[in-house]
Order: C-alpha cells, then structure tokens, then sequence
C-alpha cells in the first residue's frame, strides 16, 4: 500500500463512523516526550466526535475533534509516529512506516463489533461492562447474564488496566510463531484467564501459557476451570519461581504481588530467558528497609512508615534501572488506583538489546552508595552487569 492510499484509507474509516478504537504509536524521534496516542469515538451533544487521547511520559491529555477535524490530526500524527492499530466494526489491522514512509499494511476480518458512543467520561473497557464473559462467570466476577456483581467491580476495573497494559505489549511479541507466557505467582489467575482470553479469544494470537504458584489446591482448581471452558493452551504447574525449569526461552513474563526478593528472582529469569515482554507487580519490600543506612536522609528514615514506603519506591527505581543497564526499556506506572491497594506500582520492561552509557551505569552506583545497599537483583544480574565508578564519568 502507498502512504497516499494509507491516508485515504484512515480518512475514510473517520468519515465512515467505522472506528471502534486505535492506536498510534513508536514516535520516530527518541526526544518525543508523546509516546502514543489512542483514538475513539465519542458522542459529544448529540453530534459524533474523534476523541484522541495524547499519553506523554507522565501526563495524558485528551482532545475531541469532528471527523473533518480528526482526518487532519492523523495525517499530522503519521508524520511523527511509525505504527497503528485499528479496530473497526468488522475487520481490524495494523500498519508501519518505514524512515522513508514506506507502507507495511496487515488487516484481516473480525467479527461484527457494536460501536457504544458516549461521553467522554465514560469509561469504555476491554472486557466490555454488561456482555457474559466465560471466565469472569467462573471466577465470580460476573452473573450468568454478564452483569458485573458490585463487590467485585474493582477486581473488574483491575483485570481491565491489566489488559491495558497486556495491549500496548502485543507490538513486542513475535508473530510468526507460537507467544511463550509464564506468570508466577498467579494465584486464584484472574489475570492469567484475562491474558489467555484477550491474546487468544479475542485477538487470534496462538499462545502458551502457564501459571505457577505454590498452592496446589488452587492450581488443581484452575487448571479445572482451564479444562472447562476449553482453554487448551493454558496450563497451570504447582512450582516455586526459582525451581522452574520448564523453559530455555519465553516471549512474555508475568509476576503478580510476589513477595521481597521473589520479584527479583522472576525478573532474573526473565532477563535470562531474553523474554520481549516484562510485567511485574512488586509486594513486600523488605531486602531494602534492613540495608538502608544513609545518615543524610535521616530527616525521612527516621520515621518508620516513611522509611519503609522509601524503601519500597527506591527498591522498585533500583529494579528499573538495573533492568535498564541489561537492555531493556523499563517504565514504572500506576497499575490501579491507590483506594483500591497500595500496591499499584507496575514495573513494565521491553527488550530493546541497547547497551547502556556509562553515564547510566555510574548513576546507579551513586544512588546506591548513597543508600548504603548491595541489591538482591544486581546480584542475580552480575554476569550481565558492567558497572561504572561515578568518579570515572566526568
């Protein structure tokens, strides 16, 4: 396809009311603070609206443009970003641009989706609120009519944000083979259902996954509900995170809420594993609260509650940067809302292979020589790891 007939085709999908949702993304400068940005429509006073959502590094803005208005903003945006996907009421697809504007195009047929436009201040999921989900019916989220019960509409609200995130990932998995996800730690597996239903179900992607947790009642529990709805390629093993050796390679891998120094040892093995995809939740920060011993900080560290939220902020930057300094591109973010746990801090990674500066390097030695720490991760990481003395970087 030509960039022209790209552009008329976009135009045609806005001015036809074709769209369901979209998104654009891979800014082509490296300085550009805008990292994507999601398309819907929307009703605004009765007349029909494009509303773009803009996701900066740490801020989102929000903009509703008639479908004259939106064609213009696209073309605008092509200039500037390298991929899109588009979901339409019966088919979606997926194009890139090359440096010289080069069309690669993919689209295939879906089936028929229900465009609901409202106000903007609606908040339109995923999984959507009101249509029977199998797994949600399992697992007691939903009634048999799809209705969402009130006492679990934050677990709702959760498994979709996770899904959220699980969508701006599929860009970094491979396509041409068979998608190697492992969770650890997936307890009761609401989210590991949710992964296997979005990539699966919904999207057509062909996938491996597996849930590990110690718990073997609740593994012989899923692994029920799996062979119930049919959901062959979902597997569920009782194992320890640091005994699993089921795998030379895996693509996507997941650790939810496992506690101290297990999310370590799961984000080592992903490192080690050279998975494309890292999402994890971190709970139970303690390796550092009992290293921490920085006296100019001890205007803070002196109060217990606010040492130990120090220790869990700074323990989850030093996993960041650590996954930083052995290739990968790593974001923290929120995960769900602060009312709902206090354990929202996501720490999402995308292998990228690029070879961190020394500037990174010895940015990392300072801040943990101010804190007095030897971290568990650096440790597990320490054949990969070639770290910089601050006073070598002038």
């Amino acid at each position: 396809m030509e960039y022209t007939a790209l552009t008329e085709r976009l135009a045609d999908v806005i001015r036809q009311n074709e769209l369901v949702t979209a998104t654009i993304s891979q800014p082509r400068q490296k300085s550009n603070d805008l990292r994507r940005v999601k398309l819907k429509p929307v009703l605004l006073k009765g007349e029909y609206h494009i509303q773009f959502e803009y996701q900066f590094e740490r801020v989102m803005k929000h903009k509703n443009l008639t479908p004259d208005e939106a064609v213009i903003e696209l073309d605008e945006l092509l200039e500037t970003f390298r991929q899109g996907q588009f979901q339409l009421k019966a088919s979606e697809f997926h194009f890139q641009l090359s440096k010289k504007f080069k069309v690669t195009f993919k689209e295939r047929e879906t089936a028929v989706k229900q465009v609901k436009l409202s106000h903007n201040r609606e908040k339109q999921y995923l999984l959507p609120l009101d249509e029977p989900v199998p797994f949600l019916i399992r697992l007691g989220v939903q009634s048999e009519d799809g209705k969402v019960k009130r006492q679990k509409y934050d677990k709702f609200k959760q498994i979709n944000r996770f899904l959220e995130f699980i969508e701006d990932s599929i860009k970094h998995l491979p396509t041409d083979r068979t998608i190697r996800i492992l969770d650890f730690g997936s307890g009761k597996s609401y989210l590991t259902f949710a992964l296997y239903h979005f990539l699966h179900e919904m999207k057509g992607y062909d996938v491996h996954i597996t849930g590990l947790d110690l718990k073997k009642e609740v593994i012989e529990e899923c692994a029920g509900i799996a062979s119930d709805l049919g959901y062959e390629r979902l597997e569920f093993l009782v194992g320890d995170i640091n005994e699993f050796e089921g795998e030379t390679a895996v693509d996507m891998v997941v650790t939810l809420h496992a506690c101290d120094v297990a999310t370590d040892m799961a984000l080592a093995r992903a490192v080690r594993w050279g998975a494309k995809v890292i999402l994890s939740v971190p709970c139970c920060q303690k390796e550092l609260n009992r290293q921490l011993e920085a006296p100019s900080l001890d205007v803070m560290l002196q109060h217990g509650l606010i040492k130990e939220r120090f220790a869990a902020l700074a323990t989850d930057s030093i996993r960041a940067e650590l996954l930083g300094l052995v290739g990968y591109e790593a974001q923290l973010l929120e995960f769900i809302d602060m009312e709902h746990t206090p354990k929202n801090i996501l720490i999402r990674a995308y292998l990228t292979n690029r070879e961190a500066t020394a500037e990174a390097r010895a940015r990392y030695v300072a801040f943990k020589t101010l804190l007095n720490a030897t971290p568990f991760l650096e440790g597990q990481l320490s054949d990969r790891l070639v770290l910089t003395d601050p006073l070598d970087v002038k």
